[in-house]
């Protein structure tokens, strides 16, 4: 063990270091700020007022700012040793802590995690565009003509905008469609307040007329709350992203990045807590798993709510090259670990990940499902066990012993990260088991 750890450190920055020392970071600390704002931004946000109907106002916030310090803490945890072995990337992480299983384990997790990801992008672009295609053309229902059929409205898109942006040899350029994206759902945000202040209240006749339902709760417990700490978690992955933006930051320095992933977080939370409070104080207990089909049962030719889906539309839309970055770093580490960068490689790396997820999307009515439990699994591999079980391995004891208070804190990290893993698990096959489908969206 003593031996290989000698030899480690004279082998490893002889081949390892040239891809990262010549490569001088270019972006800016504002766009990185954007692309990782928008790697964090899931499709999850949709969700969110529902599940704080099921937990109350402030049992949501409390838990949203837990998960919030715990993501800000795993970063801190990531960058720290990627510093100590001046390795940028999750994959080459995995390989230090634990030689290839460890690199194999890290990429094929991150892949998972971001297929999920990106099928559930996507999977809104079927459900939705279609929709909206719709109400732009006044029409009351599906005439069943091709450019009202989501299949071919996704491939299109995927190959109109999706390809073109995912072909970037860098994420700092999608840097100006991160921030474009993100204005998308600030927009939604400022609509989402505007209607809590519009909707006339009488119009809650859709929903119950049970009292405790048209009331703001603080605190509530039932059923369904042990779901929504799962949808939070989700609501804050961007890990796997993470290096990569760190490794494109100009003047990198963990303290420059670690500002970076907190201005995001804080910058996100409170998107999400308004988003949250203002969606939920709409409807009360008569929100939906997805907001907006909730103001579509009040108004389906809303013209406000329309421009609101389009947005979160291009939103999630230029989400995806930003999510497919580390998948396909991740499977070129894997495939062909020493050679240079290659366009053929890149290219087609891309196209393959494309075509499986349109063809998953497609073809697979249940995509969410599925999802749910890589979700359930990948997701607190990469916030809390990954990053607790590297550092405690990468950091080395002279440094800081196994007893000392950051390794047993990071140990605690990860322990946790499989409580999660077990709850999450558990709550869906419950819910496969009880016939229900009432999770919201995930990341």
């Amino acid at each position: 063990m003593a031996e290989r750890d000698e030899f480690l450190p004279g082998k490893s920055p002889g081949i390892k270091a040239p891809q990262f020392t010549d490569f001088e970071g270019k972006t800016s600390f504002g766009m990185s700020i954007f692309n990782l704002s928008n790697a964090i931004m899931g499709s999850g946000i949709l969700g969110l007022a529902y599940a704080m109907s099921n937990t109350g106002i402030v049992l949501f916030l409390i838990l949203l700012l837990c998960i919030a310090i715990l993501s800000a803490y795993s970063i801190h945890l990531l960058l720290r040793s990627a510093g100590v072995v001046g390795i940028r990337a999750y994959e080459q992480l995995g390989h230090r802590a634990f030689g290839q299983p460890g690199k194999v384990l890290a990429g094929s997790i991150i892949t998972m995690h971001n297929i999920g990801a990106m099928s559930s992008y996507l999977f809104i672009v079927k459900s939705e565009l279609p929709l909206v295609m719709q109400a732009f053309l006044g029409l009351k229902d599906n005439t069943g003509e091709w450019y009202l059929d989501g299949k071919y409205l996704i491939i299109i898109v995927s190959v109109i905008i999706v390809f073109p942006l995912s072909l970037m040899r860098h994420l700092g350029y999608l840097g100006y469609t991160s921030g474009f994206s993100l204005s998308c759902m600030v927009f939604f945000l400022i609509s989402v307040i505007y209607k809590k202040f519009n909707i006339p209240h009488d119009n809650h006749s859709f929903v119950s007329s049970d009292v405790d339902f048209c009331e703001a709760q603080s605190f509530t417990i039932n059923m369904k709350t042990a779901y929504t700490i799962p949808i939070l978690a989700f609501a804050f992955v961007c890990h796997p992203e993470v290096l990569p933006i760190y490794t494109e930051l100009r003047d990198a320095t963990k303290k420059r990045m670690q500002t970076v992933a907190n201005i995001s977080i804080l910058a996100m939370f409170v998107m999400y807590g308004l988003t949250a409070i203002f969606g939920y104080l709409t409807f009360f207990g008569g929100v939906d798993s997805e907001l907006l089909h909730t103001y579509i049962k009040v108004d389906p030719l809303d013209t406000l709510i329309l421009c609101v889906r389009m947005a979160v539309l291009v939103a999630v839309t230029l989400t995806v090259p930003v999510v497919l970055f580390p998948i396909r770093r991740a499977l070129l580490q894997l495939l062909f670990p020493e050679k240079p960068f290659h366009w053929a490689h890149h290219i087609s790396i891309a196209v393959c990940l494309l075509v499986i997820v349109n063809l998953l999307v497609i073809f697979v009515p249940t995509i969410r499902d599925i999802f749910g439990v890589i979700g359930a699994t990948s997701a607190p591999s990469l916030i809390f066990i990954l990053p607790g079980i590297f550092y405690i391995r990468i950091v080395p004891e002279e440094t800081e012993p196994l007893k000392s208070i950051p390794k047993i804190m990071a140990a605690c990290f990860a322990a946790l990260g499989f409580v999660f893993m077990v709850m999450s698990t558990s709550f869906i096959i419950l819910d496969w088991v009880s016939g229900e489908s009432r999770s919201g969206g995930g990341h």
